[in-house]
């Protein structure tokens, strides 16, 4: 699967997606780290990704055609919590 996340999900995430076997692009440490949420998306369309965020102004394209939209959201959020969650 091809999955676009953004700087807010954890590395651990990150790599147990990878260790999965799935195409992950991360935005940390590239231009697209910080970028609008329209730019964002515009972006994850473009490359036909499921997006995971972690910003909830991404559920208002819950109707458009997309590839996938994951926002996770958790009461307590850590890196433990989120990864096995």
């Amino acid at each position: 699967m091809n999955i676009f996340v953004d700087e807010n999900i954890p590395n651990m995430t990150v790599e147990a997606l990878r260790n999965l076997g799935h195409d992950v692009r991360d935005t940390r440490g590239t231009p697209e780290q910080g970028e609008d949420d329209d730019s964002l998306w515009k972006t994850v369309l473009a490359e036909e990704r499921l997006l995971i965020t972690t910003d909830k102004g991404f559920v208002r394209h819950r109707g458009d055609p997309h590839h996938g939209l994951l926002v996770a959201r958790l009461r307590q959020p850590n890196t433990q919590r989120f990864t096995n969650a």
